[in-house]
């Protein structure tokens, strides 16, 4: 095909003048819209890719990278509110580390995710006020640190932009508060230190070091500050691309090299974490004795104060200090972790990670053998114990005393090199600096789940019951596992038990997330193949609910080798887990849908929304110089244009697909890019949706409204076994329910029953 140089084309009104390959844009040239928008720039194959710039007729102007039409890569957005954006960019969207400054003088600096800020990062506001700390869906979440104007100060835990959680909360005065949070207010026991009055148990100055101090624990503010800036810093500074307190430098765009982790990390932090943490010393009256310090024990309940009580003894004994951060919470039923009482998540998310610290660091240096008989069972296991000053073994740590067992060490071990698991990526992500986050229950045990910092690995509390179920069947998983590389059976990566000095006992299980995934879930289901209960209240209804198997709407039509390559592994998976004599497991199963409104032109700034709000992320220009957009398409696999490497729940082949000769494929998403297809991971389909429609106020004609969708899925809840109480549970149930409607039911029956419903979803095309 022949290439001309500036050659001018005109087209419904748009104006074209630079290189073409054929008869479309191809090398350096200038589009004019007939709406006024303009982009001067490089293209390739008729798409904006490469170095460019784009300016739209509402005055919102880009400058940057660009791939297949779309603002990727790294570059400057401008708008007429004065507002800039500068950073990193994927498929339009805000997406990596940047720089907003808001037309009100609101400034940000760390990571995004999909527009909004997610993760690590330092908001200034215009009146002065400062946040450095975790962000999720735009809100401060996590572990942070707040500054106000005034001189007030926060350091603790946020959630959905509120204090939630334990911290402490410094006055302008020089006055403390130790206590706890729910959803901005003051909630449950906690310590006032008036100003002027520093408690031993609480902070204590070492003239010696120069440091603050923790009277309890003797940790260093200052190591604090260094903590905190370093885990911060080290997700948003890279190589000096970010410094001068956190802004972007205007000098020079970032190279490759700047996206690796290096030495200079640490230049981020340095004024404002400083002012913020070590300030604390600076002001607020005189030194006391441990025996001469006042302080005042208070209660609120939900911001209101309920008690107040002073205690003559703050800097007193050990125990003392204990019972403050432990205080009963008589008259309420508790569950298997209220053992943590009013700080239990906190707690016990420090000790999952010491100890997954502590025993994943043990074991991966011992070399890799194959598993024994007597690697499997309840006596194969990991015990040690973690007091809070730390021991020969042990660090110390902020915590209660505790025991710590790991489970059958050797065989997880092997579960997560079968898994491709790298061993210091697991314990990065269950137990670096960023923590935990926890999630509401979608089910009735009553369970805490957490969820890593990444996304990668969800936590899961056990019943007794539940951990003799996987104990049980563990060298029948491994076995089945180690075989079927496809399996969709939950991905197992560690099994946990802690134990308090008084015997109380929690367990949990270490679990792969399937919905760490590239593209947006829109729709979850649960699906069991029963019917009784299986129906959310529909008011209860958003993005993120669950819903179950009378909600779900649509059947699912795919190629025909990727259907009977999902079946065939599903009928595996069952004969599995009927053998085991388990039920009640379901198919979680993930929706993202490619709907028609989704796929714009790219005529609009990145802001724009479309009809239902929601941002445009798709397009291509228009004019006869682009192919229509088309929903989703299977291509022949290419290694190189994907990803390969493993996620926590990916492992096994690139399917094959009978639309392109049975050859492995990749899911081709027009204008995005190229996504490996493999057994419940990718999967491209076609959701049909039946409607009725009244044509002439007697007569309903069925029509179908069909969407291209991603799915994702794989088979969860595996812990349930068929016992004497499920038994007893089935025979209740059928006096009053039909049998086939009631969830709970014979091993065998729960599987023919799972997988004729399974086809009906699934149904094989004509």
């Amino acid at each position: 095909m022949d290439s001309r140089m500036s050659q001018e084309i005109k087209l419904h009104g748009d104006i074209y003048f630079g290189n073409i390959k054929g008869n479309i844009p191809h090398g350096m040239g200038k589009y004019t819209w007939s709406d006024g928008t303009v982009y001067d720039g490089n293209w390739e194959d008729g798409k904006m890719t490469g170095k460019g710039q784009i300016s739209w007729s509402s005055g919102t102007s880009y400058e940057g990278d660009f791939s297949g039409g779309y603002l990727h890569g790294f570059g400057t957005l401008t708008n007429p509110d004065g507002s800039v954006y500068k950073g990193s960019w994927r498929l339009n969207i805000q997406n990596g580390l940047g720089r907003k400054q808001y037309s009100n003088t609101d400034v940000y600096d760390g990571c995004w995710k999909d527009g909004v800020h997610e993760g690590t990062g330092k908001y200034a506001w215009g009146n002065g006020n400062i946040y450095i700390g975790n962000w999720k869906a735009g809100r401060m979440c996590g572990r942070g640190v707040m500054k106000w104007v005034n001189g007030d100060l926060f350091d603790g835990s946020w959630s959905n932009g509120l204090r939630d959680g334990s911290g402490v909360y410094r006055f302008a005065d020089g006055s403390y508060y130790f206590g706890a949070w729910t959803k901005g207010l003051k909630d449950g026991q906690g310590t006032f230190y008036a100003a002027g009055r520093k408690c031993q148990s609480f902070r204590r100055i070492d003239k010696k070091k120069g440091l603050i101090t923790d009277g309890s624990s003797g940790r260093s503010v200052r190591d604090m500050e260094r903590n905190v800036g370093r885990s911060l810093s080290e997700k948003i500074s890279f190589n000096g691309f970010f410094r001068d307190s956190g802004r972007i430098s205007s000098r020079r765009q970032p190279t490759e090299e700047d996206y690796s982790i290096g030495d200079s990390t640490r230049d981020f932090f340095t004024s404002e974490t400083t002012d913020m943490l070590s300030h604390m010393s600076d002001e607020g009256g005189s030194e006391l004795d441990d025996d001469s310090s006042v302080a005042w024990e208070r209660e609120y309940m939900q911001g209101v104060l309920m008690k107040e009580r002073v205690k003559n003894n703050a800097g007193g004994s050990a125990k003392s200090k204990q019972q403050i951060k432990f205080h009963a919470n008589d008259g309420k039923k508790k569950s298997c972790v209220d053992i943590f009482e009013g700080h239990k998540s906190y707690y016990l998310m420090l000790n999952l990670q010491l100890g997954i610290r502590y025993t994943v660091g043990k074991i991966t240096p011992v070399p890799m053998r194959e598993v024994r008989s007597s690697d499997f069972g309840e006596r194969a296991r990991i015990r040690m114990y973690f007091p809070r000053k730390g021991s020969q073994f042990t660090p110390s740590h902020y915590s209660v005393d505790f025991y710590w067992k790991d489970y059958c060490p050797m065989v997880f071990r092997n579960l997560r090199e079968m898994f491709k698991l790298d061993a210091a990526e697991y314990m990065m992500s269950i137990c670096g600096d960023d923590g935990l986050r926890e999630l509401s229950s979608p089910g009735k045990s009553g369970s805490i789940f957490y969820l890593s910092h990444d996304d990668r690995f969800v936590i899961k509390t056990l019943r007794r019951a539940e951990l003799k179920v996987l104990l049980k069947m563990l060298p029948s998983y491994y076995d089945h596992v180690k075989m079927y590389d496809n399996t969709l059976i939950t991905k197992f990566f560690g099994l946990h038990e802690i134990t308090l000095r008084g015997g109380k006992k929690v367990r949990f299980i270490v679990m792969g997330n399937m919905f760490k995934t590239e593209l947006r879930i829109h729709r979850r289901y649960d699906l069991k193949g029963s019917c009784h209960g299986r129906i959310t209240n529909k008011d209860h209804i958003d993005e993120g609910t669950t819903l179950k198997d009378l909600d779900l709407a649509y059947d699912f039509h795919m190629d025909k080798s990727l259907r009977e390559a999902l079946f065939k592994q599903i009928y595996l998976d069952c004969t599995f887990l009927e053998s085991q004599q388990v039920i009640d497991y379901s198919l979680l199963l993930g929706v993202h849908f490619r709907a028609p409104e989704h796929l714009k032109a790219l005529l609009e700034p990145p802001d724009a929304k479309n009809e239902s709000g929601a941002p445009v992320v798709d397009g291509s220009i228009s004019g006869d110089l682009s192919i229509p957009p088309k929903g989703l398409l299977l291509v022949t696999h290419e290694p190189s244009s994907v990803s390969t490497e493993p996620g926590p729940h990916i492992r096994g082949n690139t399917l094959r697909a009978f639309s392109v000769g049975d050859k492995e494929v990749d899911l081709l998403l027009p204008g995005t890019g190229r996504l490996r297809v493999q057994l419940g991971v990718n999967m491209p389909a076609q959701a049909n949706r039946k409607v009725s429609q009244d044509t002439t106020g007697s007569t309903e004609v069925e029509l179908f409204e069909v969407y291209d969708v991603v799915l994702y899925l794989g088979i969860i809840d595996i812990l349930q076994d068929y016992s004497m109480k499920k038994k007893l549970e089935h025979a209740c149930k059928t006096v009053r329910y039909d049998p086939m409607s009631i969830s709970v039911a014979d091993p065998k029956f729960y599987s023919k029953r799972f997988i004729n419903f399974l086809e009906k979803v699934f149904p094989v095309d004509p």
